[in-house]
């Protein structure tokens, strides 16, 4: 069949390569179309129960995470100078496109009673025009009466302060916010510049943007490092301009079938979709370099280069599609995952993969054909003496030292299985970034002096109509509860309608600070007017009353606890989540109220539960689906257990590694070993398929054979593990700590791989040979 099938593609080579390049120019259209993804990772599934309660409380109260915050420590705020450039710093936010509105101490306000009506009205504490020390001083020392504000906007002990610029939720969707966070960003240093002051920047929007800006960056950098280091390999190799064009023309048409699937199928690119063009190059190269080595080893042959192509793709179209095949499915079981971002990495990755094979089956022989044949310099590497000598080295091992093998395989092994019970799992919402970059230290900042910035929210519905303002026992329920939160040490204080009612109280009783307390069911008549605000009236155009107005719905049915709280990581969040949720059972009957925790936190858990879930999971349907192919390839069950040994191995050892050294299993990670095996288990391919074709031309003897193939395969499995070795270690380089882990673990597992390969294999399928003699 393969041997038909090479005579059919060189004599209708001109229409099959008019066909990949209309299809390439059609992909290409589409790449040119795809766009970044300027949402967090989609981890968790659009069905999840907790994404559904996250969406409708966005619906009702807007978006959690569109908060970008501004701090600086110093005990010189209050001076004229840097207050006044401070005053200015909020104005020019407050007039930047797309910012909403600033919370700041420059436009923090106090309630007061009018004396004419004896109503609260809200004004401001400074003045919106430049000030003389003596009004800074007066206004500070009224501020600083007002405990509504501690803890929120400044930290005393610490002399730190906060700024925070809310930003248009439509615009933290989409591409403008670069700008928008670019402006914030330039301004907020400037500031920190004239004042000789350092400046911290933080929040979600932040994070996102730094970060989607960095993806992009890096795939675009990652992306040409994985040519030019695959250009200047393949030239190494072969000595021929020729092949390495032709070869790197492969993986150039290949992302551009990836990218163009993306936007096909309505995906954006996201930190994981980013790594998928590199992917592809990487893994292209050993196609183009199988191609290349088969063809110019039949060519020294025959002296036939019709007669040479059709063998090449005789000899290795079976080997290249069950190759490209295990590799796809080795990213395609994501799409079997739960997880939308994972699923979009399977689904393009898989089917790209696989679309490498039909690119590579038919360019390469029809770009051959019209190329002149190979000279003897560019098939010199076919008889190396470095080359031959490792492989005679390998072949004694593999020959004669079975028990040691064995042997010392059991002893790593062992080792890695202790190693594997240090494992970890732990995840974080900014995760995968340098403790020495300022994105880390700045968020650690704002931990440290105001405990965090990440937001988590607690909706309390009465299931009433105003079941929030007439019901007194309600709101002492929701103060309670929020006493209870910020008592908690890596939550900061958190913001409800009863923090306005205490700050309203404490108005009604002349600015007593002692006063800042719940009211009692008598002092709520002379409050209801505070209840009443609405972000619609006349009163509301001041951030305080923007703010207080945001903790109920329109209905005053629900009402909710805004908090800001530490990244503690996917193992202590569950602790303190389910710690509040007791709270909440022991003082909510869930006959009258129904309470939900939720926000980027709680759907940061969520999803990260369901990404380390999905990828146990994909790792167990790529092993069992790669058997299934082994064993439909090679018929033999035995040959099917000689296959997987050696490739298991290395992900034991990996998984050894990374609990020896503390690399956690976090999403990032435990993706290594689906990849890893989908790619490793090429190499064993590779040699058994070889295997199976020389045993009849050695009388099937096992043990020729295993010499023959070591010698034939060999040369072109070091080559090929050298490439996606040296591919894959580019993303150690990587600014994201998960990408850097992909590139060295995979870099591991693949050393490890091309070693069990070589030299255990052989021993395998000699002594199972053995066996099966012994047995008839």
């Amino acid at each position: 069949m393969w041997k038909n099938l090479g005579q059919f593609i060189l004599k209708f080579r001109i229409p099959l390569l008019l066909i990949v390049l209309a299809l390439t120019g059609f992909m290409g259209y589409h790449a040119s179309k795809t766009e970044l993804s300027y949402e967090f990772a989609r981890a968790i599934p659009i069905d999840n129960p907790k994404y559904k309660d996250y969406q409708e409380f966005k619906k009702k109260f807007g978006e959690d995470g569109n908060l970008l915050v501004i701090g600086l420590q110093t005990q010189d705020l209050f001076k004229a100078n840097i207050f006044n450039d401070y005053i200015n710093l909020q104005r020019n936010l407050k007039k930047t496109p797309f910012v909403e509105d600033i919370i700041s101490i420059p436009t923090a306000v106090n309630i007061v009673k009018a004396p004419e009506t004896e109503k609260l009205k809200a004004q401001p504490i400074f003045p919106d025009t430049t000030l003389t020390q003596s009004e800074i001083d007066s206004c500070k020392n009224l501020f600083f009466t007002l405990p509504f504000y501690r803890g929120l906007l400044y930290n005393l002990q610490t002399s730190s302060w906060l700024m925070g610029v809310r930003i248009n939720k439509e615009v933290m969707s989409s591409k403008k916010r670069n700008a928008v966070v670019e402006n914030v960003v330039t301004l907020a240093n400037d500031f920190g510049k004239k004042n000789n002051l350092e400046v911290y920047l933080s929040g979600l929007p932040l994070a996102r943007t730094v970060m989607t800006t960095r993806i992009a960056n890096e795939m675009r950098w990652f992306l040409l490092a994985s040519v030019i280091l695959s250009a200047i390999i393949l030239f190494g190799f072969f000595r021929s301009f020729s092949s390495m064009l032709l070869s790197l023309g492969v993986v150039v048409i290949g992302v551009l079938w990836s990218l163009g699937t993306m936007h096909l199928f309505g995906y954006k690119i996201t930190i994981l979709a980013a790594l998928i063009p590199p992917l592809v190059v990487v893994i292209g190269i050993p196609n183009c370099i199988y191609f290349l080595n088969k063809y110019h080893t039949a060519y020294n042959d025959t002296g036939d280069k019709k007669n040479a192509l059709v063998t090449m793709i005789s000899r290795m179209g079976i080997v290249t599609l069950f190759c490209n095949l295990t590799a796809g499915i080795g990213f395609a079981v994501f799409g079997l995952t739960k997880s939308q971002i994972l699923k979009e990495f399977g689904v393009v990755a898989g089917i790209n993969i696989i679309a490498l094979f039909f690119i590579s089956l038919i360019l390469i022989p029809v770009t051959l054909s019209f190329l002149p044949v190979p000279k003897s310099k560019h098939t010199k590497y076919l008889d190396s003496p470095r080359i031959n000598r490792w492989l005679n080295r390998l072949e004694t091992w593999s020959l004669n030292h079975q028990k040691f093998i064995y042997l010392f395989t059991s002893l790593i092994v062992a080792v890695s299985v202790v190693g594997i019970f240090r494992l970890h799992s732990v995840g974080y919402i900014v995760d995968d970034l340098p403790k020495t970059d300022k994105l880390y230290t700045d968020l650690k900042f704002f931990e440290k002096n105001f405990k965090g910035v990440m937001p988590l929210e607690i909706l309390v519905d009465t299931k009433k109509r105003y079941g929030v303002t007439r019901n007194f026992n309600t709101l002492v329920k929701i103060d309670s509860l929020s006493q209870y939160v910020g008592s908690m040490p890596d939550i900061a204080r958190p913001l409800s309608i009863t923090e306005g009612l205490k700050f309203a109280k404490q108005a009604f009783f002349d600015g007593d600070s002692n006063n800042y307390s719940m009211p009692s069911p008598y002092d709520l008549p002379a409050l209801a007017q505070y209840l009443s605000f609405r972000s619609d009236s006349s009163n509301t155009k001041n951030s305080f009353t923007k703010l207080v107005s945001s903790f109920m719905d329109s209905a005053r049915q629900q009402a909710r606890i805004s908090v800001n709280m530490a990244d503690v990581g996917s193992k202590r969040l569950p602790l303190i989540l389910d710690s509040i949720q007791r709270r909440v059972d022991q003082l909510f009957d869930t006959a009258d109220y129904k309470v939900q925790l939720t926000g980027t936190s709680v759907t940061f858990l969520e999803g990260s539960t369901y990404i380390v879930d999905g990828l146990k999971q994909s790792i167990l349907w790529a092993f069992l689906l790669i058997a299934l192919c082994m064993l439909y390839l090679f018929r033999s069950f035995r040959i099917l257990i000689c296959s997987l040994i050696p490739n298991l191995i290395p992900l034991v050892i990996t998984a050894g590694v990374m609990g020896w050294v503390g690399v956690p299993l976090k999403p990032s990670t435990v993706l290594v070993f689906s990849v890893a095996l989908g790619i490793a288990i090429d190499v064993t391919i590779r040699f058994l398929i070889n295997y199976k074709q020389d045993l009849p031309n050695y009388d099937f003897n096992p043990r020729e054979t295993v010499i023959a193939t070591i010698h034939s395969t060999g040369i072109s499995i070091i080559y090929t593990s050298m490439v996606l070795i040296a591919g894959f270690v580019i993303f150690c380089f990587s600014g994201f700590g998960g990408t850097k882990a992909l590139g060295w673990l995979t870099s591991l597992t693949l050393v490890s791989a091309t070693l069990t390969n070589l030299v255990l294999l052989p021993a395998l399928l000699i002594d199972v040979a053995k066996s099966k003699k012994n047995v008839r």
